[in-house]
This record gives structure tokens, sequence and C-alpha cells, in this order.
């Protein structure tokens, strides 16, 4: 996926965010139903540990830090970088990144199909601005992260609630879901981008091809490091 975004949008700098799995973030302590059932096999979790180091031998910035999730390293580059930001994810959760500098590359069909979210393509999904996606979040719910969101809310409705008051924050000040306001304020907290997550330098990069191939064959994993040899000799 790095190198056909390389190829396609000759970005100036390639930073990849990842989870850290052994550590519980504030989310999951805040909310312990957060995320729970999910159940990694042990090969994928040592994968995940080599990765970020097969990334930096690429030439690209990695991102990993006990409590923190790949999201909140997304966010802090969108933030920090001073130039125009293609965030690269399946997550939707990163449509409130989007702005006029900010555009979401979402795989839609494996990798041969991105689509480009921008700000109008949010409110055309949603129907609500970027920024307001977390509060969407906190009334509609996430399955995929167990979130119950608001008793009786679906995706229309929570829509419908932020057109009519702003936000979660004006909803639960006119009196509407005062039983479950604490609660929504969580899961909106919870939905949120940490974008004060600790970022290695982001500066102009250059793919170092030749480095890649020569690590990853040193994992045992000569198709790729051919792969990437092919690509050192053609750059």
């Amino acid at each position: 996926m790095l190198t056909r975004l390389w190829e396609m949008e000759q970005p100036d700098a390639v930073l990849v965010g990842w989870d850290t799995l052994s550590t519980p973030t504030y989310r999951h302590e805040a909310f312990p139903a957060y995320q729970s059932g999910r159940i990694f096999e042990e090969s994928i979790l040592e994968q995940l540990e080599i990765l970020p180091d097969v990334v930096r031998a690429c030439g690209f910035a990695a991102a990993k830090a006990p409590g923190y999730e790949a999201d909140d390293f997304l966010a802090a580059a969108a933030k920090t970088w001073k130039g125009d930001v293609l965030v690269a994810t399946s997550d939707r959760d990163a449509f409130q990144l989007v702005s006029d500098r900010v555009t979401v590359l979402q795989p839609t069909r494996g990798v041969s199909e991105i689509a480009r979210i921008g700000p109008a393509e949010v409110r055309e999904r949603y129907g609500v601005e970027p920024e307001q996606v977390p509060d969407l979040i906190a009334l509609r719910g996430d399955p995929s992260d167990k979130l119950p969101g608001a008793r009786g809310v679906g995706p229309k409705k929570a829509a419908d609630v932020i057109h009519e008051f702003g936000s979660l924050e004006g909803a639960l000040a006119a009196g509407r879901f005062a039983a479950e306001a604490e609660d929504l304020r969580l899961y909106r907290r919870i939905a949120s981008m940490d974008a004060s997550a600790p970022l290695p330098p982001l500066e102009d990069q250059s793919p170092n091809w030749a480095e890649a191939s020569s690590f990853v064959r040193g994992l045992g994993l000569n198709a790729l490091a051919d792969r990437l040899a092919s690509l050192a000799s053609t750059s």
C-alpha cells in the first residue's frame, strides 16, 4: 500500500501509525467493553512487533507508543504537518480529520480502488460536518468498538439531533438524553482521536527500497525482498 500511495501521490512524508495491543489505552480503562471480544493470533502479534521496523527500513516514519492507537498518530500528524495531508485508512472514524487540507483515502475494494473523502463526502455520507463526527458516533453508537450510543438513536436521528442543537453538548444542555449524558460524553471522548499522540520527526523523505529489501530478506521474506529490490533498481 505504501508503494502504491507513493507512486500515486508523491507525498513529501509518509507516517504509518500502529496500535500497541499489549497495553490498554485510556479508552479501555474508561470503558472496559471498548473493543472487547477481539482476539488476535500469536503470529499476528509477532508481525505487528516487526512491521514498524520494516516501515523504517523503507525510509518512512513509524509511530507507536503504549497507550495510543494508530488513529491517534494519524490525528497528530494531520495537525502537525503544515501542508496538504492524505490519510490512508479504512476506518471511517478518521472522517473527523477531514478538512480543506486533509483528505481521507479509503480503500473500497482491497487496495485496487480508493475513494477520496473530503468535507463534501462526509456531509453526503453522514449528514454532518467532519468535526461533528465524534458527536455522531457517540449518539448513534459504534458496534465495532462496542459503543452502544443513545437508546433508540440511529444514524439519521443522530444527524438530526446534531443539526437541531449544533453538537452533542448543545443537545445535552437543552435537556436531551439527560439520563445518558455522562455516558454519551464518554463515548464522544472515546470516539475522538487524540492529536497529542507523540510523533517521530516529520520531514521530507525518499524511499530506501534497497535497505528495505535487505531488511526483509533477513526475515526470510525473499519474495518481498525481490520486489523491493526491483523497485530499487528502477528508482
